[in-house]
C-alpha cells in the first residue's frame, strides 16, 4: 500500500499561519481535548508513522510537546500526545540541524522531491506534513501531499507567515469533507487532483 502524505494547515481567514485570541482561547483549560484537538489531532494517528517537519517546528515541537516538557499537572491528553510525538518517526528537513536528542528523529536535506519519494517507499503507515507555511507551500508548488487538512480560525490576523504564495501553475483540489467547530473554526480536507496523463502528454508534443 502507498504511504499518503496530508499536510496540515493552521490559519487564520487570511491565510496566515498563526495563533491569535478568538472565540473559545481563552477559555479555562480541562482535562478532556476540545472538539478542535480531537478532530485536528487524535482522531487521525491510529495510522500515522511519520510526522515531517522544517526545522524551526521540529524545535519548536521538542520544545513544547516531548514528553520531557510535560508537567505534572498538565491533562492526559497532553501526555497522551507528548507520547505519540516521542514515538513516531520524526524527520526534520534541514541543512543547519546537525543532531537532535528527540529520540525516533531522522535528519534530512536535500531535493524534497526525492526525500518524499524515499519515504514513501518505506514501509509504514501515513505520513503527517506539519511544518508551518513555506514548507505547505513546498508541498503545493511539487503536487507532494495526496490531501490537505486545513483548520481556519474565526479571525483576520494580518500579520505571520502566510500560507499562500507564487505558484508555478494552479493547482487543483477536490473537497472531500467540510465542519464547523464548536469554536467558529472551520475544519476542511481536501484531495489534490492528480491530471491523467495523455498520449500527448506521454509524448511530449
Amino acid at each position: 500500500m502507498t504511504r499518503k502524505i496530508t499536510a496540515s494547515c493552521y490559519m487564520t481567514i487570511d491565510g496566515r499561519g498563526a495563533f491569535p485570541k478568538y472565540l473559545g482561547s481563552d477559555r479555562p483549560p480541562t482535562n478532556e481535548p476540545n472538539e478542535f484537538w480531537r478532530e485536528f489531532w487524535f482522531n487521525r494517528f491510529d495510522d500515522v508513522t511519520t510526522v515531517i517537519m522544517g526545522r524551526r517546528s521540529f524545535l519548536g515541537h521538542r520544545r513544547v510537546w516531548s514528553e520531557k516538557s510535560r508537567k505534572k499537572g498538565d491533562p492526559q491528553f497532553m501526555w497522551d500526545y507528548s507520547r505519540f510525538m516521542d514515538k513516531v518517526e520524526k524527520v526534520c528537513l534541514s541543512h543547519r540541524l546537525k543532531s537532535t536528542d528527540w529520540e525516533n528523529t531522522r535528519i534530512m536535506k536535500g531535493d524534497l522531491s526525492k526525500i518524499v519519494a524515499k519515504l514513501k517507499k518505506e514501509r509504514g503507515g501515513n505520513i503527517i506534513v506539519e511544518g508551518g507555511p513555506r514548507l505547505v507551500q513546498e508541498f503545493m508548488r511539487q503536487r507532494l501531499a495526496d490531501d490537505y487538512l486545513m483548520l481556519m480560525q474565526p479571525v483576520v490576523f494580518g500579520q505571520g507567515p502566510r500560507y499562500w504564495g507564487p505558484m508555478d501553475e494552479q493547482l487543483t483540489l477536490k473537497i472531500l469533507s467540510s465542519k464547523v467547530l464548536e469554536d467558529g473554526e472551520v475544519l476542511l480536507r481536501y484531495e489534490t487532483v492528480r491530471k491523467k496523463l495523455t498520449k500527448k502528454d506521454l509524448l511530449g508534443s
